[in-house]
C-alpha cells in the first residue's frame, strides 16, 4: 500500500514539472534594477527561458509538436494584457 502511494506521489510531482518551470520563468523576468521586465525585453527573456525548460519527464529536450505546444503554453501563460483606453 505504501509503495502504491509513493508511486502516485512521484507521478504527480513529475506532471507538475512544466508548470513549475513556467512559473520560475515569470518569476525570474526581472531587470538589473529588480523591476519586472516589460515589452520586447520580457518577450525575449520568456522565449529563451521557455525554450530552455522544454524538457520531457526524463529530462530530454522536447521535439516537434510537443515542443511547439509547450512553448505556446509557456509563453502565453505569462503575457501581460495590454491596457485598453
Amino acid at each position: 500500500m505504501i509503495r502504491v502511494l509513493a508511486i502516485a506521489i512521484l507521478v504527480s510531482l513529475l506532471g507538475t514539472g512544466s508548470a513549475v518551470a513556467q512559473g520560475s520563468c515569470a518569476a525570474r523576468a526581472l531587470g538589473e534594477d529588480g523591476k519586472p521586465l516589460a515589452g520586447a525585453a520580457r518577450t525575449s527573456f520568456m522565449k529563451k527561458c521557455c525554450e530552455a525548460s522544454a524538457l520531457d519527464k526524463e529530462g530530454k529536450p522536447l521535439e516537434g509538436a510537443a515542443k511547439t505546444s509547450y512553448l505556446e503554453k509557456c509563453e502565453s501563460a505569462f503575457t501581460v494584457p495590454e491596457e485598453r483606453g
